[in-house]
């Protein structure tokens, strides 16, 4: 039992290190569960995509050793030019921050998939070509490198101590684990508040009408108001992976070939506002317009349906 006067920090970290052995110890129960269920099946179960999804946090707890990240000095500009200093000492309290924080991760995972530099990073996390507990937690390893903190930082300016926002957020990827599996069927009116297997499910899909939906972490209520939410339906079975699935066994090849590819076309971009197109843009654009994006696609899909 923590005391009073336990390091906050320290009582964070531990729970962290207790929560990441129990979802890797949950996660393989389910992929044997699933390994046996499928062995005769048309579909196999891959254990190659477990074995990425742990390297992927074999190396991301290696990266803590390397003093990089932009979180650090980004909130340490926000916290010094706090307007308030929040303390939380009641449950009302308890509750806004939360869904400031549900709030600011909203954006910050919309961005993610609409932003390629962003996207590059997140890629990753979609590249699972089966939704398994186990891709809860194949994240990627630049995502420390690549300023995501802004999207948090608003919450330090108001006056919420850097540290309590990453533990908020914490909490929230952890909530987040138990939604990447394709055996827990939707909810009844939970589907209408938070955000659940049924709707995660939709998120990691690569089906055309699928796309770019569902970016709540505990809560939906945000992308039904921004209007980004879509229902998972029966007659339109989930895909899973990229639009362009990944087939790589390879560890680095599945942490930096999104890079790679973004590298690729910002040099061999015709102009310099090209090359930032390629950046700041969806996954997909091209300078001529007729690129793969969420949008192309749809079109592209609306039109053969008419035809």
């Amino acid at each position: 039992m923590l005391t009073p006067t336990a390091n906050p920090e320290l009582s964070v970290q531990r729970i962290a290190l207790y929560a990441t052995a129990f979802i890797v110890a949950v996660s393989l129960v389910e992929a044997v569960v699933l390994w046996r269920k499928r062995r005769n099946s048309k579909a196999p179960f891959d254990w190659r995509e477990v074995w990425l999804s742990l390297a992927d946090l074999a190396g991301r707890k290696l990266s803590v050793l390397l003093p990089l990240s932009l979180a650090t000095p980004v909130f340490a500009f926000a916290w010094d030019h706090r307007l308030f200093t929040v303390t939380l000492n009641s449950a009302l309290m308890v509750l806004l921050l939360f869904v400031g924080q549900e709030f600011c991760y909203y954006w910050y995972h919309r961005a993610s998939h609409r932003v390629r530099f962003f996207w590059a990073t997140h890629a990753v996390h979609h590249s699972p070509n089966q939704l398994t507990l186990a891709s809860a937690y194949r994240l990627g390893w630049t995502g420390k490198l690549t300023g995501t903190a802004i999207f948090f930082a608003p919450l330090v300016w108001l006056g919420v101590r850097p540290e309590v926002v990453l533990a908020t957020l914490m909490f929230n990827l952890l909530y987040q684990f138990w939604l990447h599996n394709t055996w827990v069927p939707r909810l009844g009116w939970l589907e209408y508040v938070f955000n659940t297997p049924s709707a995660h499910r939709v998120h990691h899909a690569s089906n055309v009408d699928y796309l770019d939906a569902n970016y709540g972490g505990v809560l939906i209520v945000f992308d039904r108001l921004f209007g980004t939410y879509v229902a998972e339906r029966a007659e339109e079975p989930c895909r899973y992976g990229l639009v362009k699935p990944s087939r790589t066994v390879n560890p680095l090849m599945n942490q930096f070939e999104h890079w790679i590819g973004l590298f690729r076309d910002m040099a061999a971009a015709p102009s310099l506002g090209a090359a930032l197109g390629y950046l700041t843009m969806p996954p997909g654009w091209q300078p001529d317009g007729k690129g793969e994006t969420t949008e192309n696609l749809r079109a592209q899909s609306q039109g053969q349906a008419r035809a």
